[in-house]
């Protein structure tokens, strides 16, 4: 290896071997390999030179072969590094002040494209240096085979410009590899390696000359051959990138250079995508934005995560050059609105706080909510309103409105430290975002976003998402993983999210996100349709797809669900048919058990069903006012405050002798009891409070002689459960 090291720095003054000479050999492209080392994507990382792969002589036309052993050194297979008769007629030559070809051969070319000192400086070789030229050129012949020599040369030589070796220069000036070259290229070849920075004009004449000396065709119009010359001299052919994965392979030498900083670039970069995979994402995402793209959509992503391990096994950063104007954006890491999104996070937190569950029943009306820079005013997607609906029926039907509410109970600053630590990085203070936050009014990057919704599918662990395969001794993610949230509370969201029938009144129950197979997924759509996303998982994949105007320009009549989720769809199933999946397993302790709804009138709200709960959560029959009939009580008393069925949440940032509930009965002079136990003797007034705590709580109002129930209600009053506040 140091002797490699050494042929590549220039260094060492001894003859290398062949195999070092190859080994020592750095392309200017590194290759990004797919999880089981097939090529995806080729980047240019050296910007000094410009060298393809190292080029065996079996892929080498057999046309180049032949011009440059008859124009460079046509006894090469005859002479030991040095062609005698070649020197003495140009000694001849030089005496007679006559032009004729240099006596250097292949073998002494090689000699200085080996060892810098021989190379020579402004002018030409000195004396010392042809001589030095000469032992070395020897001592190759003895060390290598012909075949050897004739393959370094024409992988080490300059031809023009940055180009050096024979595969650069092929596909740079002729779009083409090195074995399809015909007899005209490699006349064009050869003439650059007499003079690499030679004008047209002149290489057109040497290449015309060569081809007259082999007696071919294209030799008889050299007017013809000056007007190919010409224009192969001005063609770039060689991209600096070419593959399926141009984004990602970025990313990925990034992270390279981060964590390996003083190792130079491999020439072949693994990494952990699936090749195809990627392909598919790729292809369908293009065919997808074609197809709505009269309605001014150009952009989009997509990314898979492994739910077990975080790798990355697709990441698609833009729809393409035929498509986008701005195809080098990657929308992968770029800044946008997530929409709703965010709402299953918002939800999480409720739950675990014991502020809702997924029974719980949210107003969907008209709000209007004071804030420090005026009233805001939040609405529904569609611009009606639900009234009365529980957690799930808002979460999976997207409602903003019940979303904003229960952001109220959070508190934004709440919800937005929460974000944070599901790997959101929030840039601003939660202030900052408001109320707004429910609906995703702030940015973030689908990586970021698509890994949070990875954390969900993990039972609430969060990890760090990995670009390449991890060996089998290294740590494994779930070791990794910091716990950001409750498994339980992790479950009943995924569930909601995964219930097509929940989802039904926004979305009907045949939409794009009814896959055929359990699969948990959220689409969102940000302000002046800007932004389309659909977010989601299955069993073993977490899989993220945005699709907009990389210029934030708003699309046409495009939503999450014909926008965005079309394409989450199709590659779920692909990835359905690669592994299948199953339906995630309830945690213990769990509680599953069924509910009614019942309105004031005695009508439904929702129908009842079964419902998951935290333990110490359940609640079996959810109402706005459960009419109770009092055992012989005159009528007129009444329980006025609280409502049967109140569910209040402790707030931990407000001091506990200032959180009061307030109890009001339609007459004074009547006696409280709460849980059994006498607690307030009203004989004058018809109203206190009382400060609150924690538990179930059954509310029975007396007569003065607190031997007659007048009126009985039930509540529920919620604080912070220890190890489900999620941080």
């Amino acid at each position: 290896m140091q002797e490699a090291q050494d042929v590549q720095n220039g260094q060492g003054s001894g003859t290398p071997r062949f195999e070092a000479v190859r080994a020592a050999y750095r392309s200017s492209e590194t290759w990004l390999l797919d999880r089981r080392g097939a090529p995806l994507q080729r980047i240019r990382t050296d910007f000094q030179v410009r060298r393809g792969q190292w080029l065996a002589l079996e892929e080498v036309s057999p046309a180049l072969l032949h011009a440059v052993v008859l124009g460079e050194d046509r006894n090469f297979y005859a002479h030991s590094g040095v062609d005698w008769s070649a020197v003495s007629a140009a000694a001849w030559a030089n005496l007679w002040n006559e032009r004729t070809r240099g006596a250097s051969t292949i073998t002494m070319q090689l000699a200085g494209l080996l060892h810098a000192p021989l190379q020579p400086g402004a002018g030409r070789r000195t004396w010392g240096q042809k001589i030095g030229q000469v032992r070395m050129a020897y001592a190759l012949e003895r060390g290598w085979s012909k075949a050897q020599i004739l393959e370094a040369y024409l992988n080490l030589a300059p031809f023009r410009g940055e180009l050096v070796g024979l595969d650069a220069l092929a596909q740079s000036l002729f779009a083409k590899k090195a074995h399809a070259l015909d007899m005209r290229e490699s006349a064009i070849a050869v003439a650059l390696l007499r003079a690499p920075n030679a004008s047209v004009a002149k290489v057109a004449e040497r290449a015309c000359a060569a081809l007259k000396l082999a007696e071919s065709p294209w030799g008889q119009d050299c007017h013809a051959l000056h007007f190919y010359t010409t224009a192969a001299l001005r063609r770039r052919h060689f991209a600096a990138l070419d593959g399926v994965a141009p984004h990602f392979a970025r990313y990925a030498l990034a992270q390279y250079r981060h964590e390996r900083a003083r190792e130079g670039l491999p020439q072949n970069l693994p990494s952990s995508l699936h090749a195809g995979l990627q392909r598919f994402a790729s292809e369908t995402l293009r065919r997808h934005l074609q197809e709505i793209a009269a309605q001014n959509v150009q952009d989009g992503a997509v990314l898979v995560l492994d739910n077990a391990t975080g790798e990355v096994l697709a990441w698609v950063g833009s729809s393409g050059q035929r498509l986008s104007r701005a195809s080098e954006v990657d929308a992968v890491l770029a800044l946008r609105q997530p929409g709703s999104t965010l709402k299953p996070f918002l939800y999480a937190q409720a739950i675990a706080q014991g502020r809702l569950t997924a029974a719980s029943l949210l107003d969907d009306s008209p709000a209007r909510i004071p804030t420090a820079h005026g009233l805001y005013v939040p609405q529904n997607y569609d611009l009606g309103f639900k009234g009365w609906v529980s957690v799930r029926l808002a979460l999976a039907s997207s409602l903003n409105i019940p979303a904003v509410r229960a952001l109220v109970m959070v508190s934004p600053d709440d919800f937005a430290q929460q974000l944070r630590q599901w790997g959101l990085p929030l840039p601003e203070p939660a202030g900052y975002y408001g109320y707004s936050l429910a609906l995703g009014g702030v940015d973030v990057s689908l990586l970021h976003l698509t890994n949070a919704y990875r954390t969900l599918a993990n039972g609430g662990l969060h990890g760090a998402v990995r670009w390449q395969v991890q060996p089998q001794d290294a740590p494994s993610a779930v070791s990794e993983s910091v716990r950001v949230l409750d498994e339980g509370t992790s479950f009943i969201i995924g569930d909601i999210l995964a219930d097509r029938h929940a989802r039904a009144t926004t979305f009907g129950t045949d939409s794009q996100l009814a896959t055929r197979f359990w699969s948990a997924v959220k689409t969102g759509t940000s302000k002046d349709m800007r932004d389309n996303w659909a977010i989601g998982y299955t069993g073993h994949f977490t899989i993220g797809v945005w699709v907009g105007n990389a210029d934030g320009s708003p699309m046409q009549d495009v939503s999450g669900i014909s926008g965005a989720a079309p394409v989450w769809a199709a590659v779920a199933g692909y990835l359905h048919a690669l592994r299948p999946g199953v339906a995630p397993r309830p945690p213990a302790g769990l509680v599953h058990q069924r509910i009614e709804y019942v309105a004031p009138d005695g009508q439904r709200l929702e129908a009842g069903r079964m419902e998951w709960f935290l333990p110490g959560t359940e609640q079996s029959h959810f109402s706005l006012r459960l009419p109770t009939a009092p055992v012989d009580a005159p009528a007129a008393v009444r329980i006025l405050q609280p409502q049967d069925g109140t569910i209040l949440a402790i707030d931990p940032d407000i001091p506990p002798a200032n959180q009061l509930l307030r109890f009001a009965s339609s007459q004074p002079g009547v006696v409280w009891r709460i849980n059994g136990e006498k607690v307030h003797h009203a004989r004058e007034d018809a109203q206190w409070f009382w400060p609150l705590q924690p538990g179930p709580f059954q509310i029975e109002l007396r007569d003065a002689s607190d031997q007659q129930v007048l009126d009985r209600i039930r509540i529920q009053v919620r604080g912070l459960r220890q190890g489900r506040s999620g941080g």
